[in-house]
């Protein structure tokens, strides 16, 4: 098998992986503010706090651990990482279904977040094996794994969970588990011994990576901006649920077939149309910018909707939208030598953590409040608009960036080492 068929058998599988880990992650978000609800006895304002507790958790404890993985995949291979993290996700799933109290819950976001999401040795290893001009159009498509998923996901979360909120549960770990079987036998390595590096606990830490980062000005600028969009978009997993169930009194299936049609769109656009769109828009920086703009109106047409269709009429604009984070990724990328590509995803995993610590409980806490019948002010869309205004910093801090001349840094290596 020549050398380019090996890469796109690779890429294949790897966007086969990333897919059922969105499948599973999908399957149980209709069904999850029930499940808090059956554990709790509260009502859906006071759910949606739990949910974003549960996020706090999970986002807490995978920012400390994300580095970690990354390092630990530029030292011995993307491979064992990545296999670690899909078969922690199919333990975290089972826990959550079994569990007998909320803080069973608590206790399974807390073993996946010490696995970290498989997405930072996933798009660590497309970028192995992909060359820096093609990365936005490669990290579209693993971008595209998740929007599949989220078609399939939510969709088929919302059926099981006739039979019950635990339902999709067992279903998402199952095909955790499956994933991770595959992928014993049929994944290999990307990362050749020759360019891997000495794993250094300095370096191994959010601030260490960062300090790392600092040596690239273009990249940490970019990565600020990253974080904010990241912020801005924890908006849709951790309130869209509660947001849809209160304010147009949706079912579950109501809620998963929403989710599958907004995760379809993004599917298209950065599976099918980031190839096309990124290059006719002229490049990644104007792609960004242009999904930054679709994502303000966007979230701003969330919030203000006052019937459930509008919900999907705003969803179209996910086509723009999608573009944003593939190609800012890609950006920052093309930027860093191979050898540290996995210590870049993990502090692109470690902001995502970050904002996924600030973001649930913030934003469930602003639904929450505008959301109680008691309140002052009813407004259960003003996390939307809360999130607008995160994408208005997130494109000031881009446009800041911009204004570097990037400077590709040659793809060198440092010397391999066989130590710890």
């Amino acid at each position: 098998m020549s050398e380019r068929k090996a890469s796109r058998g690779a890429l294949l599988f790897i966007f086969v992986l990333v897919l059922v880990d969105a499948i599973g992650f999908g399957i149980i978000m209709p069904v999850l503010p029930r499940l808090i609800m059956e554990l709790t006895g509260v009502g859906i304002d006071r759910a949606a706090r739990f949910g974003g507790a549960l996020g706090f958790v999970y986002a807490l404890v995978q920012f400390f651990c994300a580095p970690v993985l990354g390092n630990l995949s530029d030292r011995f291979g993307r491979r064992p990482v990545l296999l670690y993290a899909v078969l922690s996700l199919g333990v975290d799933y089972f826990i959550m279904g079994l569990a007998p109290t909320i803080g069973w819950l608590f206790l399974g976001r807390t073993i996946a977040g010490v696995a970290g999401a498989s997405f930072t040795p996933a798009y660590a290893y497309v970028a192995d094996i992909t060359p820096p001009e093609r990365r936005a159009q490669n990290f579209g498509l693993m971008s595209a794994a998740f929007g599949i998923g989220f078609i399939l996901g939510p969709a088929i979360g919302g059926l099981l969970g006739s039979f019950g909120p635990r339902a999709p549960f067992f279903a998402a770990g199952t095909l955790a588990l499956v994933n991770f079987a595959l992928g014993c036998f049929v994944l290999p390595e990307s990362l050749p011994l020759e360019k891997r590096r000495a794993f250094q606990w300095a370096r191994a830490n959010p601030l260490g990576t960062l300090r790392q980062m600092r040596q690239y000005p273009l990249v940490l600028l970019t990565l600020g901006a990253l974080l904010l969009w990241q912020l801005a978009h924890q908006v849709l997993p951790s309130t869209w649920a509660f947001y849809t169930i209160e304010k147009f009194h949706w079912t579950d299936r109501q809620v998963g077939a929403s989710l599958a049609f907004v995760g379809l769109l993004m599917a298209l656009a950065q599976g099918v149309f980031t190839r096309v769109l990124v290059p006719w828009l002229g490049g990644e920086r104007r792609a960004a910018l242009i999904g930054m703009a679709a994502a303000f109106l966007a979230y701003v047409g969330y919030a203000l909707a006052t019937q459930g269709w509008m919900m999907y009429a705003v969803g179209l604009t996910t086509f723009f939208f999608a573009l944003t984070y593939p190609s800012m990724n890609a950006l920052a990328s093309q930027q860093i030598p191979a050898n540290a590509q996995g210590e870049l995803q993990g502090a692109v995993a470690s902001l995502y953590s970050l904002s996924s610590i600030i973001g649930p409980p913030l934003l469930t806490q602003i639904f929450s409040r505008f959301s109680d019948p008691t309140a002052r002010v009813y407004f259960p869309g003003a996390a939307f608009l809360t999130a607008a205004g995160l994408t208005v910093l997130c494109a000031v801090l881009f446009l800041r960036a911009l204004r570097r001349t990037p400077q590709l840094v040659p793809v060198t290596n440092s010397p391999a080492t066989s130590e710890v």
